[in-house]
């Protein structure tokens, strides 16, 4: 590091090794001598302030005023006014001739805070200042001249606002002649421990009270919390607590009740009432298992179709129902059936009978259950039907053959399970 690089540290009192610091703390001497503009970007609370200082402090304009203007705290109908300067009369309230910053500063530097915020009519006013140092106060039409340095920063993402219309694309780029780029907190790991020293030192001096002390436990926790409000939050945080403890070795547990470490770790909600618990590991079985659901839902679907025709009767049928039924039947068809069959309709679309099943074993017992048979020989169906039945076998395996746990894990109703174990041959 070089000697003038520390000397800018020491007197601005800045903390820190890191290198883009240094980077910009560099630039910021090297462009200080000359006259251009330069835009600071950072997040707030980084320290973005001190840069136009070591800009105006190294350049031949040391001795000329030196202006801070907050532009995001200035009411909008007021800011011209405050840039700019007024006439007398120049709108209600105006009861003197006065000065804007540009005005007083002339032959200085001014440092735009915040200038993101400034609205698109004072844009316009700048803008014209930066070409050729030319202002009207507000109420005049006659043309002044300033000479000022300018250095404005911005925690707003330009591009965006460009791309928004809420700032001007010419405008940036004059105030962007040379960018400058301020670090967040979090990046600057091994600088945390220096600032809260700094700090400490700081404010016991302040109050007259011994510094705070960080346990090594505390030490790592504070350098992996995030810093949303970067240095101004930790700033605060040791102040608040050289005033607050009374313990000056601060604990992990301690520093936890002040800056709580952040969790972004996935929720996992288990409502056991809604839901089945699955020893299903695999996700191919997974989707298995829904496809398996599905379908058995669809055949309890047509199962109480049928049973609702059956008490209905076909007369009451509307043609809208019968091509539903038809279309939903037909293309499981695997043999003839008749006129006479229960769903066969004028459109004379094939379906399939239903035919009585008798199912019991010895812990439920079930008579006269009315199914449909569906066929499921075709081949694309061939290895769903195996993943089934391997399912069906693991779920009967681990309840050791009682049916109707095996229905719950799996989800189904005990019906469809009675069925897929008959069809699959899988009986004791």
């Amino acid at each position: 590091m070089s000697n003038e690089l520390q000397n800018i540290k020491n007197r601005f009192g800045i903390i820190g090794n890191f290198p883009v610091l240094n980077r910009a703390l560099e630039k910021a001497i090297q462009v200080a001598p000359t006259d251009i503009s330069v835009l600071v970007i950072g997040e707030s609370g980084v320290g973005k302030e001190f840069i136009p200082k070591i800009i105006h402090s190294e350049s031949k304009r040391k001795h000329q005023p030196y202006i801070v203007v907050n532009c995001g705290a200035i009411p909008e109908g007021t800011i011209d006014s405050e840039l700019f300067g007024h006439e007398k009369g120049a709108f209600t309230g105006a009861t003197a001739t006065r000065k804007g910053y540009f005005e007083v500063a002339d032959g200085g530097t001014i440092f735009l805070d915040e200038v993101g915020e400034l609205p698109l009519q004072t844009q316009v006013r700048l803008l014209r200042v930066l070409e050729s140092g030319e202002f009207m106060k507000v109420g005049s039409s006659q043309v002044q001249k300033t000479n000022v340095r300018i250095v404005a920063a911005t925690n707003v993402n330009m591009m965006k606002a460009i791309h928004d219309g809420r700032f001007r694309e010419d405008l940036f780029y004059r105030l962007n002649t040379v960018q400058i780029d301020m670090p967040p907190l979090r990046e600057r790991k091994g600088d945390i421990h220096l600032l809260f020293r700094k700090f400490s030192i700081d404010f016991a001096e302040k109050y007259r009270m011994p510094e705070l002390q960080l346990e090594p436990g505390a030490v790592h926790y504070i350098e992996n919390y995030s810093f949303p409000g970067n240095i101004r939050q930790l700033r605060n945080l040791v102040e608040q607590m050289t005033v607050v403890e009374r313990n000056r070795e601060i604990t992990v547990e301690k520093l936890a009740e002040y800056i709580p470490m952040e969790t972004h770790l996935p929720m996992v909600v288990n409502n056991q009432s809604t839901q089945k618990q699955s020893d299903f590991g695999s996700e191919r079985e997974i989707m298995y298992k829904i496809l398996f659901d599905m379908r058995s839902d669809i055949n309890d679907l047509k199962s109480l179709t049928s049973e609702l025709i059956k008490n209905r009767g076909t007369a009451d049928l509307s043609n809208q129902e019968k091509n539903l039924i038809n279309r939903i039947y037909s293309a499981e068809q695997t043999q003839p059936v008749s006129q006479n069959s229960l769903l066969y309709f004028e459109d004379k679309s094939p379906v399939v009978q239903s035919a009585p099943t008798i199912i019991s074993n010895n812990d439920d017992s079930y008579e006269d259950i009315e199914d449909i048979e569906v066929e499921e020989n075709r081949p694309e169906s061939l290895s769903l039907q195996n993943n089934e039945k391997d399912l069906i076998i693991k779920a009967l395996e681990k309840h050791k053959g009682r049916r109707n746990r095996a229905a719950d894990e799996l989800g189904i109703s005990q019906r469809t399970l009675y069925r897929k174990i008959k069809q699959y041959n899988l009986e004791d």
